[in-house]
């Protein structure tokens, strides 16, 4: 690493993460051959994670939703159990896990998945979709489903491009889509 990359690495290591970026596999952490990238990024991902207005299964939907749709083995596999212990349905996790809309949801889980789905299948949202996340989360709120589907976005293409691997023995969680 340069001594810009070990400056950045010390102080993400230091964040509410305790560790930097995503795992390493192409011999470092993708994020870090960009350090001044890396390191707002850690600041966009600390705010989205830790200090976001939304409710913990509401983060959750929506960091699932943006793995789902990138097919992100290892961001899946990351929040699964996280996403569980916020309060999500396992029933809900499996139906995303397959791409389906989960048959029973509460009505600001609903309200988040239409928000996430239209946007990251439509690149916009219906007045409707808006005005349903509007009511549930405010304007606060609604920026932060889109700096979560944004941050994640981005973190689920750099560990797909980066090739991180599972843990030894760990199927791939999520089957291809159809």
């Amino acid at each position: 690493m340069t001594e810009e990359q070990r400056a950045v690495y010390q102080e993400t290591s230091t964040g509410p993460r305790k560790r930097s970026g995503p795992p390493a596999h192409r011999g470092t952490d993708l994020l870090l051959r960009c350090p001044e990238l890396a390191r707002n990024a850690q600041r966009i991902g600390a705010y989205v994670r830790y200090a976001s207005t939304l409710p913990e299964h509401i983060k959750e939907l929506a960091i699932l939703m943006t793995a789902r749709h990138w097919s992100a083995q290892y961001e899946w596999y990351a929040h699964y159990e996280v996403a569980l212990k916020s309060g999500l349905d396992a029933k809900l996790i499996a139906e995303l896990a397959q791409g389906k809309r989960p048959a029973c949801m509460k009505l600001d889980e609903a309200a988040a998945y239409e928000f996430c789905t239209e946007l990251q299948r439509d690149k916009k949202v219906s007045d409707a979709t808006f005005g349903a996340a509007l009511r549930h989360f405010g304007e606060t709120g609604i920026m932060d489903l889109i700096g979560i589907a944004g941050y994640y976005g981005m973190i689920s293409m750099a560990l797909n491009v980066n090739q991180s691997p599972l843990p030894p023995g760990v199927p791939d969680p999520l089957p291809p889509l159809k």
